[in-house]
């Protein structure tokens, strides 16, 4: 491949998003999420598609409208498969793909029909202490039609794959939050490193389900603010008792600058940078001094070529939950200084909820639609702000902005943390 005519500070490859795709609780595609979220609309709502009797949180910002998809692995697909058909329609691509897919999901286990299912079919009645090793034991004799497929972790990446014609082997990834930022990052590098011009970047979640709410309950995660449930997502807010779980996909196709301007494509916005630091403090918890937040939010703006006056708006990882907001508001204290006060900090979990595996990748997409409109997202439910986190939130209502560039943060459970920068297409 030939040193390109586009090069960063760095003299790398600049990387241009060239398609976007996206779905959250708030519809199908970028028109009506756009509208939604710039309009301080909520999606999440009360859950309908299984019984929450007995369980402390009742609400998700699921996605209840997408046909056929009956478990966390089909609606995960569905989701991606429809983001992806968006962002490449968007690109102007027709036929193979003809480039590496990056695809961030969720981890992959067998909800309570599958299990009963494969307790018919084993043959034994429940209770019985060896249940789960003898479930096992079916799947081990030969495989299963419906099951097996399942059950793999790259299943979904495959068949996107076979759908849209991608080049080699599809990589999928899971990172916890940081998951969609992580296969975005993956993209970044293999047109960095010119193993490619093009890469196809895609983030999934469709996982929530009755075992993801007992969990994440369990560890005080989630918010019980279960009436009206459109308030109950209020980053940086005082009284905010925890995330809102929730479903989307996103997908963003990455070209080398050079590529896609030798082919006439339109440019929605470039990827400048990214920042990566490992948290080993807790496997849930994120350390309470914001050191590794704190250093991949330096290393993003290092690899960007920017300092801390280059960032105009800040995409907040912004949960919900008391620990991890504070830690963020440290974090980006601590690396902006004075600067902050003048640089808004909006959450788009305030309306979509947290969509775990698909977050960096969706907030990817709003953050250049951000860029695109100069159209900032507020930051609804703000009505009692925490005087210890001293940001301007875009609380409630959205703002006209000029935004040059944005960074869009995603700190995760298990000590992940990946921060983006993006900007507008230089002159």
């Amino acid at each position: 491949m030939n040193a390109s005519a586009y090069t960063d500070h760095l003299g790398r490859p600049l990387i241009a998003v060239t398609g976007m795709g996206i779905v959250t609780s708030l519809g199908r595609g970028k028109k009506d999420n756009w509208t939604a979220l710039t309009g301080g609309k909520s999606g999440i709502h009360s859950i309908t598609r299984f019984p929450t009797d007995g369980l402390s949180t009742r609400i998700a910002g699921t996605v209840d409208f997408m046909e056929n998809a009956n478990c966390a692995v089909d609606l995960s697909y569905a989701l991606a498969q429809t983001a992806v058909s968006e962002a490449i329609a968007e690109a102007g691509m027709n036929g193979a793909f003809s480039g590496p897919l990056f695809l961030a999901a969720p981890p992959v286990e067998y909800e309570w029909p599958h299990k009963f299912l494969l307790a018919d079919e084993s043959g034994f009645t429940p209770p019985t202490e060896n249940a789960y090793e003898i479930m096992l034991e079916v799947l081990r004799k030969r495989p299963h039609p419906l099951l097996s497929p399942m059950g793999l972790f790259g299943t979904i990446a495959e068949r996107l794959a076979d759908a849209f014609g991608t080049r080699g082997l599809p990589v999928t990834l899971s990172t916890a939050c940081a998951s969609g930022a992580t296969a975005i990052q993956l993209g970044v590098d293999a047109i960095r490193q010119g193993r490619t011009d093009r890469a196809l970047t895609v983030a999934t979640d469709g996982s929530a389900n009755v075992e993801a709410l007992v969990r994440f309950s369990l560890l005080s995660a989630l918010s019980t603010q279960n009436d009206p449930p459109e308030k109950a997502s209020k980053p940086f807010s005082k009284d905010r008792d925890g995330f809102v779980i929730a479903e989307g996909g996103a997908a963003l196709v990455l070209e080398s600058l050079e590529a896609a301007t030798a082919r006439g494509a339109r440019i929605l916005g470039i990827l400048k940078g990214y920042g990566e630091k490992a948290d080993h403090f807790h496997r849930t918890r994120s350390s309470p001094d914001g050191g590794p937040a704190i250093a991949a939010v330096r290393a993003a703006l290092v690899d960007s070529g920017l300092d801390e006056t280059g960032i105009d708006y800040i995409n907040a990882h912004g949960t919900s939950t008391p620990e991890n907001d504070k830690m963020e508001y440290l974090s980006l204290s601590t690396v902006f200084g004075d600067q902050l006060s003048d640089i808004p900090v909006s959450s788009n979990k305030s309306m979509i909820g947290h969509t775990l595996t698909a977050a960096g990748a969706v907030e990817a997409v709003f953050s250049l639609l951000t860029i695109a409109t100069g159209t900032l997202p507020p930051t609804i439910n703000y009505d009692n702000p925490d005087q210890s986190i001293l940001l301007d939130v875009v609380p409630k209502v959205k703002r006209q902005q000029s935004v040059g560039s944005v960074l869009s943060n995603s700190f995760g459970f298990g000590g992940q943390n990946a921060c983006l920068v993006m900007a507008a297409e230089p002159a």
